[in-house]
């Protein structure tokens, strides 16, 4: 049975017993501020178990893309090393939400598993929870009971908290679960021990198959349990391992899931998979780390330096890493992967064709940048290598520094630095990456209190309509940082608009009925629920409050959101139909817009952009709203929709003009575009593979920039005095700058020339090596450099130290010649820290190269004679 039919064996079997089968929520999580990915099937589901919404359907299924890579849920660093983890996986699961309970859940588990799916039950082994005296919780014993009634009651395993109790996370809800697990050693092995004695033993052939979670909890900050109203089931079974057992192989990775991938990286690589275990472990990171970067590429997540960015690029350069080092990819081939990826599972996830093009073009250039982030790697090892001969060993601050600030991964200067005869102090490294993720977990640190209910109630927005509501607060917590304490305030209506869609929150005040203002700091969005954060809790919550938005804020943010929708319509009239919006930003002074694009564009295309959003503002084009739309009607719109948004069956419709600008859009926006008034770009620039940027401003905002423009150019035209062609007049201006620099430069080397042939009188002689140690005035630093390496290449056995006064500054420069370097008797980065000290400065180098720069001129003498004492003692030392 292939990986397709398994996958649709699941979704019919749960759809004859009454499920809706539901499409998967997106990887990248967007509204979430707990969690960068989907990392469990039910994320999506996540506000009906915390009980802020109610959902349409009582029975659902789905099969959910999850990754897993970050945070308490990470298996990145053991992806590749055994069979069977994943940082990408698709989970299979269904969910009863207040409707059935224990006894359905587990007979239509082993009834899928043994009867569907033809799995042997005499291979299957089940764990219940076997209770927990700090939490005062005995023993799931009706699940127990369930499971004896359907299995071997020997088959039936008890275990702890740790492995039968699921949490969502410190707090919210929770329940003991009830896992399946398969036995598939083989049949000798088994005689010799039973199964039940491995499971949750990280045996490789022993593991867990199916978690059903039975929800029934709450906890509660002060880590209490209390039961809730509703109980809920949630299960969770990777489709990766569930076709391994299907298809009777004794890897995932031997599944029709990956072994189209592996075929293809054999043909780039020209190496078998399954001969060698350390190319066989390169060929399982590569295959399972480009459905992860192929799946989040999709759905808009580009990698990046910072947060789920920062995530991706991680797991593409350790893909990278793994199929340079052992199975000697030098060029880029990951991109390679992402048709294949495409053709694999496009039918089930759409955006992996539609992006398809995108995707390849983004995941080759993050490679061209990794090979010459490595070759930059590499020259600094290099140097640290010559540092370090006597040593042999690459201190661990300059490991992490090469990791931290250069991408480049310390298992390779570990590799590399063997090679050459070093080590790594890894002690040293891993208390530096201790630092730095102590240093995270400050930064990133939040603790919130419980909820504290105030009224009964649901909340609305209505500030598409209002600005200014009475409302009744429903409920709140306090949440502590690292340095403050803030309260976060849900409203049973408000007109404050909550972070989302690129558009910034609301800020505002809350007004209670003594006419004491709170001010509202901020609007977030979580889990659906609209927060309203402010400085502290008002005095009397109960009682109504009068919101009131920040109407000018408001106003001006609203002209940049729809100032961004007119625009995205120009650039796909004037690029193409291939610009697709992957990312925004918009508050009350800017609007930001990242595209796809893969060139700059020109300024010709950029003022046509312009040209046309401004006259579509001149137009003054009413705003048409659907609310509550079927999202199909939307489509037959020609609504635009963004891969790795999340989207209901009802969606919200933003028209300015039916024939130009249509998208689901859940923002907010003028009445009509003429009060937008100028719209005026002021960047356009490149911030990752395949993505451009446009900044802009509008109204009053754009306006200013217009005349502080011309105003300059005024100027300019005033210092020139008002030339006819001004253009040509700043080009002839450069031409003659350039020209006059030109020949400044050859009268200064015609001078080094003469300064460096007289100081070849000046050479004298010790034991090991002739030296050179000179005070001069020189014109500039640059001009220190060119003679210390024109006398390195004419001395290959000459200590060069020269002092120089540059216009009343003191600089020291130190060179050894190749034959110096070679003996290793002197290091110009260690001398140069000493003699620094004499002219109240620091410096540094290389080994055979180093540079210091002071605040004390006249300590230039001193230097000179400290500088040369240890020269001597080096050249005519033992």
């Amino acid at each position: 049975m292939d990986s397709k039919t398994i996958r649709k064996e699941f979704l019919d079997f749960f759809k004859e017993k009454g499920h809706s089968i539901v499409p998967s929520a997106p990887m990248v999580i967007k509204d979430d501020p707990t969690l960068m990915f989907t990392n469990a099937g039910m994320n999506q589901f996540k506000d009906y178990f915390l009980g802020h919404g109610k959902p349409e359907k009582a029975r659902v299924a789905d099969t959910q893309k999850c990754l897993r890579v970050s945070g308490k849920h990470n298996d990145l660093e053991e992806v590749g090393h055994d069979n069977y983890h994943h940082t990408m996986f698709e989970m299979l699961g269904n969910w009863s939400f207040g409707d059935y309970f224990k006894r359905e859940a587990l007979e239509w588990g082993w009834e899928l598993l043994t009867k569907r799916f033809g799995i042997n039950s005499e291979d299957l082994y089940v764990t219940v929870f076997k209770g927990d005296k700090t939490d005062n919780l005995g023993a799931d014993e009706e699940a127990a009971e369930i499971w004896k009634s359907i299995t071997d009651p020997d088959r039936v395993l008890f275990e702890p908290k740790k492995d039968n109790f699921w949490e969502m996370g410190e707090t919210g809800p929770c329940g003991p679960s009830s896992e399946i697990h398969i036995d598939l050693r083989s049949a000798e092995e088994k005689k010799l021990l039973p199964g039940s004695k491995l499971v949750n033993k990280d045996h490789p052939e022993v593991i867990e198959i199916w978690n059903i979670v039975f929800i029934q909890y709450n906890r509660l900050t002060n880590g209490s349990l209390v039961p809730l109203e509703e109980k809920h089931v949630d299960t969770g079974m990777g489709l990766e391992r569930l076709a391994r057992i299907v298809q009777g192989k004794k890897s995932n990775y031997d599944t029709d899931l990956f072994m189209p991938l592996i075929n293809r990286v054999e043909e780039l690589s020209g190496k078998k998979y399954g001969v060698e275990e350390g190319t066989d472990v390169a060929f399982r990171v590569i295959v399972d780390h480009i459905r992860a970067i192929g799946f989040a590429i999709s759905e808009g997540q580009l990698p990046g330096n910072a947060k789920a960015g920062y995530v991706i690029r991680r797991i593409l350069r350790r893909a990278l890493r793994y199929g340079h080092s052992f199975l000697e990819l030098k060029e880029p081939f990951l991109y390679e992967l992402v048709q294949v990826l495409a053709n694999q599972l496009g039918d089930v996830f759409p955006e992996l064709i539609a992006q398809r093009g995108f995707t390849q073009k983004v995941v080759q250039e993050e490679e061209v940048a990794f090979f010459k982030t490595l070759s930059k790697g590499l020259t600094m090892l290099g140097g640290i290598f010559e540092k370090e001969q006597r040593s042999k060993t690459v201190p661990g601050k300059k490991a992490f520094e090469l990791y931290d600030t250069y991408g480049f991964p310390v298992d390779l200067t570990s590799l590399i630095s063997a090679e050459k005869g070093f080590t790594v102090d890894m002690d040293a490294f891993n208390e530096e990456m201790g630092k730095q993720k102590a240093r995270s977990r400050e930064d990133s640190k939040k603790q919130y209190g419980d909820w504290v209910e105030v009224s009964d109630g649901s909340s609305d927005f209505v500030g598409y309509d209002e600005l200014s509501t009475t409302s009744k607060i429903l409920k709140y917590r306090t949440v502590r940082e690292s340095d403050r304490s803030l309260v976060q305030v849900m409203l049973d209506k408000t007109p404050f608009y909550p972070e989302g869609g690129g558009q910034v929150g609301d800020i505002g005040y809350l007004i209670d009925s003594d006419d004491r203002k709170y001010r509202v700091m901020d609007t977030q969005k979580e889990n659906d629920q609209i927060l309203h954060i402010l400085e502290w809790l008002p005095e009397k919550v109960e009682g109504d409050f009068v919101t009131q938005v920040s109407r000018e804020r408001r106003r001006l943010t609203m002209a940049n959101h729809s100032a961004t929708h007119l625009m995205h319509a120009a650039l796909r009239r004037v690029l193409g139909n291939h610009v697709e919006q992957k990312g925004s930003y918009l508050d009350d002074q800017i609007l930001r817009f990242d595209f796809s694009h893969f060139e700059k564009v020109n300024r010709e295309q950029l003022n046509q952009i312009e040209d046309m959003v401004n006259e579509h503002i001149q137009m003054d084009i009413p705003l048409e709203e659907r609310r509550n739309f079927p999202i199909d009607e939307a489509k037959k719109m020609g609504a635009m929709a963004l891969f790795g948004e999340k989207y209901g069956d009802k969606v919200r419709v933003v028209v300015f003009d039916r024939d130009y600008s249509v998208e689901l859009c859940g923002g907010t926006h003028v009445a009509s575009t003429g009060t937008i008034g100028i719209f005026k770009i002021v960047h356009e620039g490149s911030v990752a593979a395949g993505v451009r940027r446009i900044e802009a401003y509008t109204g009053k905002r754009a306006l200013e920039y217009v005349n502080h423009k011309m105003t300059v150019l005024e100027e300019v035209q005033e210092v020139l005095k008002f030339p006819k062609d001004l253009k040509k007049a700043v080009s002839d201006v450069l031409k003659e700058r350039n020209s006059l620099s030109h020949k400044l430069e050859k009268l200064e080397r015609e001078k080094m020339g003469n300064v460096s042939s007289g100081l070849d009188d000046k050479i004298r002689s010790a034991d090991k090596g002739r030296f050179l140690v000179e005070k001069i005035a020189l014109p500039s630093a640059q001009a220190l450099k060119d003679l210390l390496f024109g006398l390195k290449n004419q001395h290959k056995d000459l200590v060069s130290l020269i002092a120089a006064d540059i216009d009343g500054k003191p600089m020291v420069g130190i060179m050894t010649g190749d034959d110096i370097t070679k003996l290793e008797l002197i290091n110009a980065g260690v001398m140069i820290k000493e003699i620094a000290k004499e002219i109240k400065g620091g410096g540094g180098g290389q080994a055979f190269f180093a540079t210091a720069g002071g605040k004390d001129i006249g300590g230039l003498d001193k230097a000179i004679e400290v500088g040369e004492n240890m020269i001597l003692e080096l050249l005519n030392g033992e």
